[in-house]
């Protein structure tokens, strides 16, 4: 079996080497999937990511929510964790290269209905591993200790190139709710 960090090497060149039509393509498959999962209500707070790294872009899912007149929140370091903030105009980039909404409305993970999340691996089991931070297990850790926590609910979001056969997982790894690539719903 090889090292998680040699895996996590190994899917992100897949994922990087998607052509951009294909990304535009998968990226609109991803929204059609996204709908079929989620009876979205109006008042709900949902976390999404932008793309970095050759993710599958958000941008059509994004779209969708706003157009709904969702609110839109994206995360935010918070020292070693996550926090989420509000999408306005402005932004800056963090210490990774990343835009950050720079905004007054900041919640907590456990305030969040939906979190879209980027992986850079997955198996059926809904296991996932990410860039190797830790941020988004750190920030998530209280759904681990409380079960009947029912939000925020965890989406995942791939290509179906970054399926694993199985990943090998940690004591504070945080499972999703599901994954959705643009042809599956993995639950």
């Amino acid at each position: 079996m090889q090292t998680m960090k040699a895996l996590r090497q190994s899917i992100r060149k897949q994922r990087q080497s998607i052509s951009t039509p294909n990304r535009k393509k998968f990226a609109k498959k991803l929204l059609s999937q996204v709908q079929k999962l989620s009876n979205f209500q109006k008042k709900q707070k949902i976390a999404i990511y932008l793309p970095n790294d050759g993710e599958i872009d958000t941008k059509y899912i994004k779209n969708f929510l706003e157009n709904r007149g969702f609110s839109i929140y994206l995360p935010i370091l918070f020292g070693k964790s996550l926090k989420f903030a509000k999408v306005g105009k402005k932004f800056r980039k963090n210490q990774f290269g990343i835009n950050e909404p720079i905004s007054s409305h900041i919640l907590n993970a456990n305030q969040m209905n939906i979190i879209f999340m980027p992986l850079v691996g997955f198996d059926q089991n809904k296991n996932r591993i990410g860039m190797g931070g830790g941020f988004y297990d750190r920030t998530l850790e209280f759904k681990k200790r409380l079960q009947n926590y029912k939000n925020p609910k965890l989406y995942g979001l791939a290509f179906d190139c970054q399926k694993v056969d199985e990943l090998y997982v940690q004591p504070w790894d945080v499972s999703m709710d599901a994954v959705i690539t643009p042809t599956r719903i993995y639950q």
